[in-house]
């Protein structure tokens, strides 16, 4: 722990223990993890394309909102806005609200690229590094990857929303390890009402 916290020192990160839980590792059936496998395989960049200019004009109102909220946690401003491109771009691939996986990763590693939980979880999302293994190519040095660990991040989230039939309470207690106890959803429902965007 000693050592964790040293390396976060000499990254300049903030100090304070990631919340990951002891996110279970379960049997997979070669269907499921065929699905999951092509989930998290190598996609386009995180560019996003619109339809039309008022969609376009919806993402940049968001991304500057959040880039202001966010500014406390990131300060360099092209990490900030790398960071939330990314997010957007995963979160809506996977068919997640971003303001919810912003207030996963708030809860999960407060915005921390290179965190580490006691139980090992890594990175932003706070992935487990069995998941590699079983449906990435084993190299769970990778999860400190930006793009990586929100794909994996959102893609087992959005795997557990439909082993629990869209019930997200017991998707987030799944995802944490704490399934069925409410204080881990509660958390991350207090924190994302912090990144939602208000009613136009």
């Amino acid at each position: 722990m000693k050592r964790r916290l040293l390396l976060g020192a000499a990254l300049g990160l903030p100090f304070g223990p990631a919340r990951a839980g002891a996110q279970r590792e379960e049997d997979l059936s070669d269907a499921v993890r065929s699905v999951l496998s092509a989930a998290i395989a190598a996609d386009a960049p995180p560019h996003p394309e619109f339809a039309g200019t008022a969609q376009r004009m919806a993402y940049l109102h968001w991304l500057t909102a959040m880039s202001e909220r966010l500014q406390p946690r990131k300060a360099e401003r092209r990490t900030r806005v790398e960071f939330l491109q990314t997010l957007w771009y995963e979160s809506r691939r996977a068919g997640l609200e971003t303001d919810l996986v912003l207030g996963l990763v708030q809860v999960e590693s407060n915005f921390r690229k290179y965190a580490v939980s006691s139980a090992g979880a890594r990175g932003y999302m706070q992935v487990m590094p069995f998941w590699a293994r079983l449906i990435g190519d084993g190299d769970a040095s990778r999860l400190f990857h930006m793009q990586t660990n929100l794909r994996f991040g959102c893609v087992i989230l959005r795997h557990y929303l439909e082993r629990e039939d869209g019930d997200l309470f017991m998707a987030l207690g799944r995802y944490n390890g704490s399934r069925g106890r409410p204080e881990y959803p509660n958390m991350v429902f207090g924190a994302r009402r912090q990144w939602a965007m208000p009613d136009a």
